[in-house]
C-alpha cells in the first residue's frame, strides 16, 4: 500500500529524525546542497535550526515544514524569502525527501500541498524555487507542479568544491 504525504509545521521535536535522515543521508545531498558544518547532522544542531525557522515563521518571513508519510517525518518543505507586501506576495519553495522515501511521489505532493498554504494560507501570489542544472529529478517535481523554468543564475551557489549555476523557477498562484 502506498503511503499518503503531509506535511505539517516543523516542530521542535522533529530534530533527532532529522537529523537522523541528515546524517545518514550527507553523501546523497552532497551535490546538491552546499556543505554543512558537523553540528547540522546533530539533534542539538538541528533543533538550533529549527528555533531558527520558527522565529522566521512567527516574523512572516517563513513556512518551515516537515514532509510525513504514514505519520513518519521523511523530509522538508519550506517556504523561505517571504515577501508578504501588496506588491510583492512571493516566496522561494525549497525541499529534500530522505533516501530512505525517495521516488515515492512525496516530493512531487510536498511541493503540491505547500503552494496550497502559500495560496491559500500564506495569500502568497508568486512561488519561486531554483535547482542545479544538473538536478533533474527535481526539476521534474517542479515541472509537475506547474513551475516553468525562467532563466539562469551563474555561478549562484558553492556546492562540492565548485561555483555552479542555479535554473530559475516560477509559478504565478492566483493567474
Amino acid at each position: 500500500m502506498r503511503s499518503r504525504t503531509r506535511i505539517r509545521l516543523i516542530e521542535a521535536a522533529d530534530a533527532a529524525t532529522i537529523a537522523a535522515h541528515r546524517a545518514r543521508d550527507v553523501e546523497a545531498f552532497r551535490p546538491w546542497e552546499p556543505a554543512q558544518p558537523a553540528d547540522f547532522f546533530t539533534p542539538e544542531g538541528q533543533a538550533k535550526r529549527i528555533e531558527t525557522l520558527l522565529a522566521g515563521h512567527r516574523a512572516g518571513t517563513a513556512w518551515p515544514g516537515v514532509v510525513l508519510a504514514d505519520d513518519q517525518v521523511i523530509g522538508q518543505v519550506t517556504v523561505g524569502g517571504i515577501l508578504p507586501q501588496p506588491h510583492l506576495r512571493r516566496g522561494s519553495v525549497g525541499y529534500w525527501i530522505a533516501s530512505v522515501a525517495q521516488n515515492q511521489g512525496h516530493a512531487g505532493n510536498a511541493v503540491g500541498l505547500v503552494l496550497q498554504v502559500m495560496s491559500d494560507e500564506l495569500g502568497l501570489h508568486r512561488a519561486e524555487a531554483s535547482t542545479n542544472l544538473e538536478n533533474v529529478p527535481s526539476q521534474r517535481v517542479l515541472r509537475r507542479n506547474g513551475f516553468s523554468p525562467y532563466g539562469v543564475a551563474h555561478s549562484s551557489i558553492f556546492l562540492d568544491g565548485n561555483w555552479r549555476d542555479g535554473l530559475l523557477w516560477e509559478r504565478i498562484l492566483d493567474a
